[in-house]
């Protein structure tokens, strides 16, 4: 990267996670990126960035040729139709979690990325994390044998009642298009998918409203197969207090767990199939030794930064994207066959098609009788960065 080489950077949506974004920017701690526009609706939210240009249309930001590349920051629907203005301007883009809020607008928000010059990036910043990269390189070596079962229980997302009043678009099928799998879990099922691939089929329980006042998702457990007989179970909650973020692995080479900050695994000296069928006792299991990773507790990678200097890095010198925005239709699916097969009450193949999903979501906006209560944000305690703990 040349030292005087700069992407300038632009932010649609200041008034929460882009916020954070804004600040990593202007304290310098994306090398080669500056924060050189800010755009939002709320005239409040703008003032906060009296050093860098201000739109309150994210339209004629882009057309204004003062940005290389945009960060959206905004409410889940609108990654959709500002991703694909973004697009077609020619703009670098990179796009918060999730990247649309069902299957069919990731298809369409993914076609439009048709020039490959331009940069197209998702905020999967979990990916960056060394334990989670630890966990993906064994299972994708085969390190744990056939994978038989993953179980990964994630109930430490909770919320109170005064965080879904914060926003008027908090917690509604218009307004997020979801609950816990739309905001809370994107990354749980990114993750999910990048470390273990796409089941086949999916069938769940999602709880509406079942811990708060709200028309969304807020408890959901979910069953999954694959095609080689592995299955999995995935549990999230916002209801629940401490909560539990679990999950365990078992492979024919043995069992691992990554819980508190520590990855543990008990490797089997024998694989379990093998000892299945050549062991001759009748109770016997096969013998095990644990196995210790280098990993610092306290050491979850750079997170949104890393994401943001891939992202530039990739814009000035090619540099390969830890989160291409294309794979991030997968964790969106996973959501979407979860609420579907909810609301059959059956299993969901996958694929799936995204038009169904897509239909039964404009039907549960349309025939929407909930009143959302609503309080001033700015009364609450200002802990935004508690809400990170994938």
């Amino acid at each position: 990267m040349s030292e005087s080489a700069e992407v300038r950077f632009g932010i649609v949506g200041v008034g929460g996670m882009g916020a954070n974004h804004a600040k990593n920017l202007m304290n310098g701690k994306v090398k080669g990126a500056r924060l050189v526009a800010v755009c939002d609706k709320e005239a409040a939210h703008l003032a906060k960035y009296p050093d860098v240009a201000q739109f309150d249309d994210v339209e004629v930001m882009l057309r204004s040729g003062e940005i290389d590349a945009l960060l959206i920051a905004t409410p889940h629907y609108s990654h959709t139709t500002i991703g694909i203005a973004s697009l077609e301007a020619g703009i670098h883009t990179l796009v918060e979690k999730p990247i649309s809020v069902h299957k069919a607008d990731c298809e369409r928000l993914i076609a439009a990325h048709t020039d490959s010059s331009v940069v197209f990036s998702a905020m999967f910043n979990q990916r960056t994390d060394p334990f989670w990269q630890k966990i993906r390189s064994l299972v994708q070596a085969g390190e744990l044998g056939k994978i038989q079962r993953i179980n990964w229980i994630i109930t430490d997302w909770f919320r109170t009642d005064f965080y879904y009043s914060s926003g008027g678009w908090r917690a509604t099928w218009k307004g997020e298009g979801g609950g816990v799998l739309l905001n809370q879990c994107p990354h749980n099922l990114d993750l999910w998918q990048w470390m273990f691939g796409m089941p086949e089929s999916v069938y769940a329980d999602c709880r509406i409203g079942q811990y708060h006042d709200i028309e969304v998702e807020d408890e959901v457990t979910a069953y999954m197969r694959y095609a080689n007989g592995a299955t999995g179970v995935f549990i999230t909650s916002t209801g629940e207090a401490p909560g539990t973020n679990r999950l365990e692995i078992s492979g024919d080479r043995g069992r691992l767990v990554y819980e508190s900050g520590k990855l543990e695994w008990k490797r089997n000296e024998v694989p379990t199939a093998e000892h299945c069928r050549t062991n001759k006792g009748k109770f016997s299991k096969p013998s095990t030794w644990d196995v210790s990773f280098p990993l610092n507790p306290s050491n979850h990678g750079p997170q949104h930064v890393g994401i943001m200097q891939n992202f530039t890095n990739a814009i000035l010198d090619g540099t390969e994207l830890i989160a291409p925005a294309s794979e991030g239709i997968h964790s969106v699916e996973l959501g979407n066959a979860m609420m579907l097969s909810s609301a059959k009450q059956e299993w969901v193949d996958l694929p799936m098609e995204g038009a169904e999903y897509e239909t039964l979501l404009k039907k549960r906006i349309e025939t929407s009788t909930f009143e959302k209560k609503t309080v001033d944000p700015s009364e609450g305690e200002d802990d935004f960065a508690k809400s990170f703990n994938v």
